[in-house]
C-alpha cells in the first residue's frame, strides 16, 4: 500500500480489512478500488452502506454473475452492504453530476503495483 493509500485507510468510517481487500482485489483482477459516500463523512453510520468503486485490470471482464459474487464476497467481509460500482460506468453517465460528485470525492485504497 502507498502512503497516501495509507493514509486514506485511516481516515475512513471504519476499518478495512486491507490485507483481505489486497487478496480481494488481486483474485477479481481489479487494478484499483477505491472508496466514495458516506464512508468518507461525518454521517456514516451503523446502517451506512460502503460504496466501492473499481476499475479492473488491462483485458480483464466480468460477467453479472461476477460482479453480483464479488460484491457479495464484499459484504461478508465487511458485515454490511456495499455497493460495488464500476469506474468505466461513472465515467460514460450521463447523470454529470454524479459523475462529477463520484469522481471528485473516490479516495483510493487499493492500486496495482
Amino acid at each position: 500500500m502507498t502512503k497516501a493509500e495509507t493514509e486514506t485507510v485511516k481516515q475512513l468510517a471504519i476499518a478495512l480489512p486491507m490485507n483481505a481487500i489486497q487478496s480481494f482485489c488481486q483474485r477479481w483482477q481489479i487494478a484499483e478500488l477505491s472508496v466514495f459516500g458516506s464512508i468518507l463523512r461525518d454521517d456514516f453510520n451503523a446502517e451506512s452502506d460502503v460504496d466501492f468503486l473499481y476499475a479492473l485490470k488491462t483485458n480483464t471482464r466480468w460477467r453479472l454473475s461476477d460482479l453480483i459474487d464479488a460484491e457479495e464476497e464484499l459484504e461478508k467481509m465487511l458485515s454490511r452492504k456495499v455497493d460495488l460500482v464500476g469506474k468505466t460506468t461513472i465515467e460514460q453517465s450521463h447523470n454529470w453530476l454524479r459523475k462529477q460528485n463520484i469522481l471528485s470525492s473516490a479516495k483510493v485504497i487499493y492500486e496495482d503495483e
